[in-house]
């Protein structure tokens, strides 16, 4: 895939998504909303990815909104503002929350505004010590509209989020970490090593399970618990038969005769195409 605001390279099932405009702190103007929407999109359906890492180019993850270009170029031009809103509201909600493989967000630096709806919508997230973060819309008076308000209120605790909302301070990737916008942080020269840590982690592990974990988890927020329960229970059919009952068969068998123990480690996933027995699978007609 070749783009001119975003760098996407994939390397043994871990793909990394680059905000690249680094001479503007990988600020998001329209063409690299259309780019992330395009390449999201692309990445969902293909098998190579495993697992995805979004992150920036240089000293910043992003600075947030092109302030010129998203807002003040567009303000006279209603019908291509309400269009790339949708899609940079899109991009960084449903497609990037709802993405079927395991996210990770590498914040490397700068994250502002309409930038931490990336980081919240990520499974996951490691950021360097002294990344910096803020909602500091309020600071030229404006609002954290789009996903921002709603993607925050869900990750941080009520004081928190409306804390940084309505004064507008910065805060680095230690305090991120301490109120949970942020898996963990750590110095930045082990920042790309920590998260890819966590990537190969991830791929090591059977990717219907995984896929199937993201849905059951954050489609049983919203449901009832009778609702849950009962999606939970259609999920278990889906991956057994996904998988022709390898979770049964290998993954427990395999502990109950003593070659394996499920709080250790991973197990290794079924051969791709293959029944538990090792046998070839059927095409599906």
């Amino acid at each position: 895939m070749t783009y001119e605001t975003i760098r996407v390279e994939i390397e043994d099932g871990i793909t990394t998504v680059t905000l690249h405009r680094p001479e503007k702190k990988n600020a998001m103007n329209p063409a690299l909303h259309i780019e992330m929407h395009d390449a999201l999109s692309r990445l969902a359906a293909d098998d190579a990815t495993r697992v995805l890492i979004i992150t920036g180019a240089g000293e910043a993850f992003s600075a947030g909104m092109d302030l010129k270009e998203y807002f003040f170029d567009l303000k006279d031009r209603p019908r291509d503002m309400d269009r790339i809103r949708v899609i940079s509201q899109e991009w960084r909600d449903r497609k990037l929350r709802y993405f079927p493989t395991p996210t990770i967000a590498m914040v490397n630096g700068y994250c502002f505004g309409g930038a931490m709806p990336i980081v919240a919508s990520c499974d996951l997230a490691v950021a360097a010590e002294d990344a910096v973060f803020g909602l500091s819309e309020v600071n030229f008076a404006g609002i954290p509209a789009g996903p921002v308000a709603k993607l925050i209120g869900e990750v941080l605790h009520p004081r928190d989020a409306l804390w940084y909302m309505l004064l507008g301070e910065p805060f680095d990737g230690r305090r991120a970490a301490e109120i949970r916008l942020v898996n963990k942080a750590v110095p930045r020269e082990r920042l790309r090593d920590e998260t890819w840590a966590v990537a190969r982690a991830l791929r090591e592990k059977d990717p219907h399970a995984l896929r199937l974990t993201k849905e059951l988890y954050k489609h049983s927020l919203e449901m009832g618990h009778d609702a849950a329960l009962a999606f939970a229970n259609a999920k278990v059919r889906e991956l057994t038969y996904l998988q022709q009952g390898y979770w049964i068969e290998r993954g427990i068998g395999d502990f109950l005769q003593g070659r394996y123990r499920p709080g250790m480690g991973s197990h290794e996933p079924p051969p791709e195409g293959k029944t538990p027995e090792g046998k070839t699978k059927k095409p599906e007609t």
